[in-house]
């Protein structure tokens, strides 16, 4: 055998139909489209949106704009007013305190603590997350702020990739408790 002989199987390789290109071809006149009605013409037929007169479903839905981030970490809101209130001075606020006196729900969830109000007891606060203006008014009244690490939880747990030594120190510090 040589590269002259090569050939593609018989049937593998068929001519392209040529519809509209005469009535010896086969396919001349009408071309396949049988005769008049709005299949016939060119650009004819509905097209995918159309469901026979039926509402379609692209306009039976409501109206829903932009996406639902998955990821997205939920915070318990404190304010700073909140904390005064219910602490005294050189106490530790933690989660677990916060919960224990009703601020929050769960201890277990993130906690962001905010500026709204005014701080005049010195407090050990701990929590996720601070905003800058509940951070100076803790530590004017002469506290300290401690920002606690967020567990990794929900499907964010299975699909954030960690470096090998941030998923040591996650699982010494799970081991730990």
């Amino acid at each position: 055998m040589k590269l002259h002989d090569l050939r593609p199987d018989e049937g593998a390789k068929k001519n392209r139909k040529r519809v509209g290109r005469g009535i010896s071809a086969g396919q001349g006149k009408t071309a396949g489209r049988g005769t008049k009605g709005q299949l016939a013409r060119s650009g004819g037929g509905k097209g995918a949106y159309f469901e026979g007169g039926q509402l379609p479903l692209v306009r039976r839905l409501p109206f829903k704009r932009g996406f639902t981030n998955i990821f997205r970490t939920e915070y318990q809101e404190v304010n700073v007013d909140d904390l005064a209130r219910v602490f005294s001075a050189g106490d530790a606020v933690t989660p677990e305190a916060l919960a224990d006196r009703g601020l929050i729900r769960k201890a277990d969830q993130p906690v962001v603590i905010l500026g709204r109000g005014e701080l005049a007891v010195a407090l050990k606060v701990k929590a996720h997350r601070f905003s800058k203006s509940a951070q100076e008014k803790i530590e004017q009244a002469g506290g300290s702020v401690e920002t606690l690490e967020i567990w990794l939880t929900g499907p964010f747990a299975t699909v954030k990739k960690l470096r090998k030594d941030q998923l040591d120190k996650l699982l010494e510090q799970r081991a730990a408790e």
